[in-house]
């Protein structure tokens, strides 16, 4: 049996509820600060940012296997 389920299951549930918690703080900071980057740059055109944001997105998922197929899961 692992460490995690030999735990009391109040910790177990605490811990994870954390990491739960840091994971949504960094993403919602990262949402403003995105936020912020097109009010800056683009005066706040949301379709601009979405287009750069878009091929961005694309480009990261493309680079690492020179494919899209990650995208088939979805």
């Amino acid at each position: 049996m692992s460490d995690d389920l030999q735990k009391h299951p109040i910790k177990y549930l605490r811990e994870n509820m954390a990491v739960a918690l840091g994971l949504v703080l960094i993403w919602r900071s990262i949402w403003y600060a995105l936020d912020a980057l097109d009010i800056y740059f683009f005066g706040g055109a949301h379709m601009v940012s979405v287009v750069i944001g878009l091929a961005a997105g694309l480009l990261v998922l493309y680079l690492p296997h020179r494919n899209l197929k990650a995208l088939e899961r979805l």
